[in-house]
């Protein structure tokens, strides 16, 4: 890409790094705009990136077809993947790393209320989504394609990466565009519509969040373990034992689990990248050594590398998902998105007061988790102002990973 009459030359690596960082900048000052205390927050950086693929998707190409060559388009996507794939890895564990040493004492307190709340949350979604098909089955063209929209719309609106891939895996070869096109619609309202729902509730309950805070705080009148000898610190910051709870895992969340007779070539299941990497920060945070060698991360270094990786993976995301919004939209699907984000969410958060009787701030960080919201958590924590919350996130979400990829199948089945 060339500026100023050729004077800067921009090859297409380059461009690509260029425009993560405009887009970052932008991003973060349209998520700083408060309208009666309420902000996109760092989600102003996935409305500026689905703006910015939009808008720039063929100067992406073109840019890379220059510089690189090659299937222009292919390469690209595979860019902003692994850019959406690295924030999310980097985000995932910071969250263990931070949820770690209090994870397993909310566990215990709540183990129950968070696996029931985790899928309530999911199964609303099911249910709306076959509400959502019979309400517009009978305008349809080819109801298998429109299913398979739908199916793509649920995973998007629930921003589950690893539903959206289980249902294109479910449906015929032929409608597997039409996932996508669902996905890619839905996951915009799917991102920011929860992420302003756990800005609005408190507003909307008048709760005093410094008395919240106390609420979810965990207090350990237990006797402490005393440690024997000095730890052996590998680094300042921490940053070893976080790369390899990292690497760990991206190992765990590549394990394959067969769902179906047809072994490891039919529909499988596992953890994810997403999914691996949390579990084992959660473990690494919670037990902090390994003999004599500390698995401590810094809470600044978490804190940073939780910011920057969510920015990565916004990005990533919205950029991928701008290039196509335009050219699939259609204002009914987005609508469909809406009611199969807000239904559960909203579903969910009743359960969570009024039958499990959890405290606030626990109740949003759970329906942060059983909506497999990354950005909202991170926009709850700075909400709240305290850490805590991501346990129940870590708790929940699990559950709901698990829970909406099996809904996400057997929808493939019963509307397909």
């Amino acid at each position: 890409m060339k500026l100023f009459g050729g004077v800067i030359s921009i090859s297409g690596i380059t461009y690509m790094m260029f425009a993560v960082f405009i887009i970052a900048a932008l991003g973060y000052l349209l998520g700083r705009i408060t309208i009666k205390g309420v902000s996109l927050g760092t989600a102003g950086v996935f409305v500026v990136a689905i703006l910015f693929g939009a808008l720039f998707s063929n100067t992406i190409t073109q840019t890379v077809v220059q510089n690189i060559g090659g299937h222009a388009e292919n390469i690209s996507s595979n860019i902003l993947k692994t850019i959406e794939n690295i924030g999310l890895v980097l985000f995932v564990t910071s969250v263990g790393f931070i949820a770690g040493p209090n994870f397993f004492k909310n566990l215990k307190k709540n183990f129950k209320s968070y696996i029931l709340l985790g899928v309530v949350i999911i199964v609303s979604g099911g249910l709306a989504c076959i509400a959502c098909y019979y309400m517009g089955v009978s305008g349809a063209k080819d109801t298998k394609e429109f299913a398979a929209i739908l199916v793509g719309a649920l995973s998007g609106a629930l921003t589950s990466t690893p539903a959206f891939s289980s249902s294109k895996a479910a449906v015929a070869p032929q409608y597997e565009d039409a996932v996508t096109v669902g996905y890619g619609i839905a996951y915009l309202f799917g991102v920011i519509g929860v992420v302003l729902f756990v800005q609005l509730m408190p507003k909307i309950l008048k709760a005093d969040i410094n008395e919240e805070r106390k609420k979810i705080a965990v207090v350990d009148t237990g006797k402490k373990t005393e440690v024997t000898g000095k730890l052996i610190e590998m680094d300042d910051f921490g940053i070893m034992p976080f790369a390899l709870a990292a690497v760990i895992g991206v190992l765990v969340g590549a394990i394959k689990i067969p769902l179906t007779s047809k072994g490891l070539s039919g529909t499988c299941f596992s953890l994810t990248t997403t999914g691996g990497a949390l579990i084992t920060a959660l473990v690494f945070g919670h037990f902090g050594k390994c003999g004599k060698i500390s698995l401590k991360v810094k809470d600044s270094t978490a804190k940073v590398f939780r910011e920057f990786g969510l920015m990565l993976f916004l990005i990533g995301a919205g950029v991928a998902g701008g290039t196509n919004f335009v050219k699939y939209f259609k204002p009914i699907y987005f609508v469909y998105g809406m009611i199969m984000t807000l239904v559960p969410m909203i579903i969910g958060f009743i359960v969570a007061k009024y039958v499990l009787k959890l405290n606030l701030l626990n109740n949003l960080g759970s329906i942060t988790g059983g909506m497999t919201s990354t950005p909202a958590l991170g926009t709850l924590i700075h909400v709240s102002g305290t850490e805590d919350v991501a346990s129940a996130y870590a708790a929940t979400y699990p559950i709901a990973l698990i829970s909406v990829v099996l809904i996400s199948q057997g929808l493939c089945l019963f509307l397909g």
